[in-house]
């Protein structure tokens, strides 16, 4: 169930401009995690990790401003 929420979130920032920069400015993982409860999507730091790994993502950001490479178009 947790997987699938940060499924739904990568999908929902892949489609979502403006919630994709929300995250991608984010600095942790806890972070992330803590912004995703308050919007609605309950999943661990573990449950984000396994989804990226799975799919080959990494949570790195780049650039200026920071983006990331995780986002499902």
């Amino acid at each position: 169930m947790s997987k699938k929420n940060v499924e739904e979130l990568l999908i929902a920032g892949g489609a979502d401009e403006k919630l994709r920069n929300k995250y991608n400015e984010l600095k942790t993982k806890e972070e992330f995690v803590t912004l995703a409860k308050a919007d609605g999507y309950e999943f661990s730091i573990q449950d984000l990790d396994s989804v990226l790994r799975e799919s080959g993502d990494d949570f790195d950001s780049f650039g200026n401003p920071p983006k990331r490479m995780i986002w499902w178009h």
